[in-house]
């Protein structure tokens, strides 16, 4: 196939999915830069003198855009030129075009919509938690997505093919996503066989992957940094004075955002200096005490800062006291002074309050603070959630290391006559 042929089969690829994508209600504006990222594409096949477009030349194009980085740390554009490679190969591979609809809510409809609603409200009944049944959502919007594109309209008409054949979608997704995708499609079949609605339990067909969670290091900043971004915030004004305390909350207790966000009067008992919560995340209830630092804080917002409200929230709008703070709000706080503190490389690290949150586990642990009072500052339900923590004590953890022994010669003279042998 010589190169005038390849690019007429790439256009033509890129006008079919084009075409699926106006069907689908895409913006102008998307199409117009899905285009541009096919002419990329088009002169990178060309430069590279390429004859085709397949799954190996697709892989090259990525790794060109991302060299030696990596992708969490490129640019909109050039994610998107990704996605456009991806979405081109996987057409031409599967014949099945992916896409996104940003409403999930409205996403299932139909028969199979249905169905996927009916083993939601299943699996709430049966008590799993509002993370896992959101989850399942969004694995299996993936999965109904892929059968609209293929035409399927009831499950009924669910095949082997179809199965095989989304599994073999996934493989352009990350382990983490392959792993989750692959166990809510697994229990969803299984559930369709109980109910009736399959006669053929499918869920045989999923393979089963050994992928673990890998642990990711905790961001930390110094004591020093996280005075620096504590400096950074003008209280002579009524939202510094709310974002000061906020902050503090999350450097000098270790508070997660929604507990943070979530904080009421009841919570605050001025009479023993303690604050007394039941935790978002683990429904657990923790007392820490209400250092001086922190009540001052906390008054010095009530006093001049805080808009008149009728709710029971401490931290509230700025503007509007009808409305409580909400966790993304109090994310681009701490992101904003860590910026404004001129702390170095913030973008190659988390910076958000759960960053405050680690730095102050480390600070406790170079200390030497048992690690049962850390676990019980942070609101940890035991010590192993926090012996995570223990990665980041490089000063205890350089005790550890060992010394090499040192190797005898005959090693040396023996590899010395194997490679001159």
């Amino acid at each position: 196939m010589d190169s005038s042929t390849h690019q007429r089969s790439l256009d033509s690829m890129a006008e079919e999915v084009i075409s699926f994508y106006k069907r689908k209600n895409y913006s102008p504006q998307y199409i117009q830069k899905f285009r541009r990222h096919v002419e990329l594409i088009r002169q990178f096949i060309a430069e590279k003198g390429f004859s085709i477009y397949s799954a190996t030349e697709c892989e090259q194009f990525i790794r060109e855009i991302i060299g030696n980085g990596e992708y969490k740390h490129l640019s909109t554009d050039d994610k998107s030129a990704i996605r456009c490679a991806n979405v081109l190969v996987e057409y031409h591979l599967t014949g099945m075009i992916p896409y996104r609809i940003k409403n999930t809510p409205k996403l299932l409809h139909g028969r199979i919509g249905e169905s996927i609603h009916l083993f939601l409200e299943y699996r709430r009944a049966r008590g799993l938690s509002p993370d896992t049944i959101s989850e399942n959502r969004i694995y299996l919007s993936r999965f109904y997505k892929y059968l609209d594109a293929a035409g399927r309209k009831d499950l009924s008409e669910l095949s082997q093919a179809d199965i095989l054949g989304f599994i073999k979608v996934l493989s352009f997704s990350t382990k983490a996503t392959i792993h989750c995708t692959l166990s809510s499609l697994r229990v969803f079949l299984r559930y369709l066989v109980s109910e009736g609605i399959l006669s053929v339990d499918w869920s045989y067909l999923v393979p089963k992957d050994n992928y673990k969670k890998e642990a990711k290091l905790p961001t930390t900043y110094t004591e020093e940094e996280i005075q620096r971004m504590l400096s950074a915030v003008d209280r002579g004004n009524p939202k510094g004075k709310r974002d000061y305390a906020m902050l503090l909350l999350a450097c000098r207790l270790g508070l997660r955002a929604s507990d943070i966000c979530g904080l009421t009067f009841d919570n605050l008992l001025w009479p023993v200096n303690i604050i007394a919560i039941i935790q978002t995340k683990t429904k657990n209830r923790i007392e820490l005490p209400l250092l001086a630092e922190v009540g001052n804080a906390i008054i010095d917002y009530l006093k001049y800062g805080c808009p008149m409200s009728q709710l029971s929230h401490v931290f509230l709008h700025a503007n509007n006291g009808d409305r409580r703070l909400q966790e993304p709000t109090l994310h681009s706080i701490v992101s904003f002074y860590l910026r404004r503190a001129g702390i170095a490389d913030i973008e190659k690290k988390k910076h958000g309050p759960h960053a405050l949150r680690h730095s102050l586990a480390g600070l406790l642990l170079q200390k030497q603070t048992p690690l049962p009072v850390i676990s019980e500052v942070l609101g940890h339900a035991s010590t192993e959630s926090t012996k995570t923590y223990l990665r980041i004590d490089m000063k205890n953890l350089s005790r550890c290391v060992l010394e090499v022994p040192p190797v005898d010669e005959s090693y040396y003279m023996k590899s010395e006559v194997i490679n001159h042998g």
